[in-house]
């Protein structure tokens, strides 16, 4: 048996140009141009609705801690006591959270606990992005 290799031979415009190639690049760099400062503001929004939805829900846990110890955390205790049982309070029926990352908002920053005040109830909040107090956009506290 013979074997008959059938070799292709490349014409002189097999292939892309470079001309060709650097027109596609140059097209995929306006699309990321347009596009890329989009999607990176929708990921800022996302984390501050994120922050949103966290703040409600140490709001509720915070509720249900009233409800089985029959006072807010302190000022000093902050939101701990919602995943740690305080030291003396036999009440405690937690943990109200399933971890303690919940404690941690998106920015990777703690959020501030202000115990209840003769003015009002509690409050929880998160700084925003630049963990400053104040701010506009994502910068802006978010507050319960």
């Amino acid at each position: 048996m013979i074997r008959t290799v059938n070799r292709r031979r490349w014409g002189s415009r097999a292939g892309a140009t470079i001309l060709e190639v650097l027109v596609v690049l140059s097209i995929i760099a306006m699309i990321a141009a347009v596009v890329g400062p989009r999607v990176i503001g929708y990921l800022g929004q996302a984390k501050a609705e994120t922050a949103a939805l966290q703040i409600d829900q140490l709001r509720n846990a915070v509720q249900l801690f009233y409800i089985d110890a029959g006072r807010y955390p302190s000022g000093a205790e902050g939101l701990s006591v919602l995943f740690e049982a305080p030291a003396g309070l036999a009440r405690w029926n937690g943990p109200y959270l399933e971890t303690s990352d919940a404690l941690v908002d998106p920015w990777g920053r703690e959020y501030i606990y202000a115990a209840p005040s003769n003015e009002g109830d509690f409050r929880i909040t998160s700084l925003g992005r630049d963990g400053v107090a104040g701010g506009t956009g994502e910068d802006a506290d978010l507050p319960s």
